[in-house]
């Protein structure tokens, strides 16, 4: 039974649908609705998709009609004493009160089974965030450590920069000064560069070095051993210090 009007759900696990029209009402105090009643109560043996009980009477299961007409109201109890009126309403009061206490439970259970559902969910939630806490601690200290790595990039990218400049300048100076050197040396060289003086210089001394030292001292013409004629001119050396006669 809903809360919310005075309406009979269908007491069948997978259906509960409100019930408005036609509906099935058994001994043990469940109802159904039409769909489900047809297809479960025309099996044998018969018995409740709710308890399970078994329904073998002739009025342990009944098809109703939930909106009956006027006429139908007006004639169905009529003839009847007032002793066995009451006992019918009774009866059909405790039904209806049995169907709302049964609602009550089902909801409370599912109350029940949604507020654990809820705190498992919750748990599970709460695991989640503290592990998302840590991993969000772990990446803050990997953006800390980048951002020191960062800094020290900089700054050494900073001193390198600074060498750099250094170097160009002294680069610079050391060139006008080879400049310089250079202009000058081509007006003392007769317009030679330094390299070609240079190597003009190294030429002339290794030319020099090759160059085989000469013996003035003279050299006899002819061998002593060999014979001598009588138009040859006899120097010191060849005579061993004699001197040299005119014949």
């Amino acid at each position: 039974m809903s809360f919310c009007d005075d309406t009979l759900l269908c007491n069948f696990a997978k259906c509960r649908v409100k019930l408005t029209t036609f509906a099935w009402v058994t001994a043990c105090s469940h109802v159904f609705c039409d769909q489900h009643g047809s297809l479960e109560f025309n099996r044998s043996p018969t018995s409740c998709p709710a308890c399970s009980s078994t329904l073998s009477g002739k009025m342990d299961i009944l098809r109703t009609e939930l909106s009956p007409s006027e006429h139908y109201k007006a004639m169905v109890l009529c003839g009847l004493r007032p002793d066995i009126v009451m006992d019918i309403t009774s009866r059909a009061l405790a039904f209806w009160n049995y169907q709302v206490h049964q609602e009550r439970m089902y909801q409370e259970y599912s109350a029940l089974r949604t507020e654990k559902q809820l705190q498992q969910m919750e748990k599970v939630l709460t695991q989640q965030n503290q592990t998302r806490q840590l991993e969000l601690s772990s990446m803050k200290g990997e953006i800390a450590s980048l951002k020191k790595m960062l800094e020290d990039f900089k700054r050494k990218n900073g001193d390198m920069s600074e060498r750099l400049m250094e170097k160009s300048r002294q680069y610079q100076k050391l060139q006008g000064l080879y400049e310089q050197l250079r202009m000058r040396t081509m007006v003392v060289g007769g317009g030679q560069s330094p390299c070609q003086l240079t190597y003009h210089n190294v030429n002339t001394e290794v030319a020099a070095q090759q160059t085989p030292k000469r013996n003035h001292r003279f050299s006899p013409c002819v061998d002593a051993d060999r014979p001598r004629n009588f138009f040859q001119i006899y120097s010191p050396i060849c005579n061993n210090g004699r001197a040299v006669k005119n014949n």
